[in-house]
């Protein structure tokens, strides 16, 4: 009896996710959880908004030939622009911050936030689903580099000096991002 409703829970746990229902919200929503959970599971989600499981791959001289250098240098050469540099660092429009590369999207302007760091900064991504998070050793001390999910791309770091309630300031670089504004 017991394998069977823990088997029934599992089955529950596994379609919701696959519907999409368990741990995404809009950026559009700034509901309750059991609110926008709903308002969720009744919208059509588009393969930008969540990753898929399919991944983009292209060889660096096919990046060449969409990304400007400097796009090209941060998102595939893990570069680093120049601080208060990036024209999306002092955006305050409502929209959706999605990956330059693919379109994924990333962070809503809802948690959006000024560090003071001279790069925009969010305290929380859209999906956890659509970032990859890899240790980076590069400059001797110990960071986590955040990267695109679906093409693989270097958007910058996330740090543990943000503001409430995560604590969390994604440190991204404004040209590993496009803006898409509200509707």
């Amino acid at each position: 009896m017991r394998v069977k409703v823990l088997s029934v829970l599992v089955a529950i746990v596994m379609v919701s996710a696959v519907l999409g229902v368990i741990g995404q919200r809009s950026p559009k929503l700034r509901t309750s959880p059991v609110t926008a959970g709903a308002e969720m599971a009744n919208r059509k989600s588009t393969s930008d908004e969540i990753f898929d499981g399919k991944k983009i791959v292209k060889s660096e001289a096919e990046w060449q030939k969409v990304l400007t250098p400097e796009a090209f240098n941060v998102l595939r050469k893990k570069g680093t622009e120049r601080a208060y540099t990036g024209k999306l660092t002092n955006n305050h429009k409502a929209g959706v911050y999605v990956c330059a590369a693919c379109g994924l999207h990333l962070f809503s302007s809802e948690d959006k936030f000024e560090s003071g760091t001279g790069w925009p900064s969010f305290f929380q991504v859209i999906h956890r689903e659509n970032i990859q998070e890899d240790v980076d050793g590069s400059l001797g001390e110990t960071r986590t580099e955040i990267n695109c999910k679906r093409c693989g791309s270097h958007l910058g770091h996330v740090f543990d000096d943000g503001p409430k309630p995560t604590g969390l300031r994604y440190c991204m670089n404004s040209v590993a991002l496009k803006f898409l504004p509200a509707e």
